[in-house]
């Protein structure tokens, strides 16, 4: 009735002493062709991105997207208003002009590239994910603290879990442990 598959591993994962060690070790494990993994730190680093061989988020492309999207939405909402709906000629002006209704499409880009930025960040990051499978970890609550570790997921195609372990182990890492999910 069932078909009890055995449930695959999430990954490996390697504790560092420090932050040199860490990044070191980023390095390499991006040079050895991994592209599945994650790199879990207490502070920000400025230049991760670049150690991991990440290429550049989606967010701002969302972004631009949705603030062109409220300049349009904004104009076409002035235009229509002003030249069909309810057209008054008021001093001489024009029945459309871009001048006077700048609050409006102005308050619409920014509402609207916010809105991409926020809905944008949580499409490319997955959210929201309630539990991940390095929470399961007992060592890794030193991540918000001083821990530093690196997760290689066996979904990667280069993961063969005795050539990543001994990879980790050769890298300086400590604590190795294979997660469930």
């Amino acid at each position: 009735m069932f078909n009890n598959k055995e449930k695959k591993p999430y990954g490996l994962i390697a504790s560092f002493k420090n932050i040199t060690e860490a990044c070191d070790a980023a390095e390499k494990v991006r040079d050895a062709g991994f592209k599945r993994w994650d790199f879990f730190a207490p502070l920000p680093i400025h230049n991760i991105h670049e150690i991991m061989g990440l290429k550049r988020s989606k967010v701002s492309v969302i972004t631009l997207f949705g603030g062109i999207t409220g300049f349009c939405t904004g104009m076409s909402i002035v235009y229509y208003m002003n030249a069909y709906d309810y057209p008054l000629i008021v001093g001489g002006k024009p029945f459309f002009s871009p001048i006077f209704p700048f609050p409006v499409f102005y308050e619409l880009t920014i509402l609207l590239a916010s809105f991409g930025a926020f809905f944008g960040m949580f499409l490319t990051n997955l959210l929201p994910r309630h539990n991940h499978p390095v929470f399961n970890h007992e060592p890794f609550s030193k991540a918000s603290d001083d821990g530093f570790f690196i997760a290689i997921e066996c979904r990667d195609p280069l993961f063969d879990k005795s050539k990543t372990e001994t990879l980790l182990r050769d890298l300086g890492g400590t604590e190795i442990t294979l997660l469930d999910h």
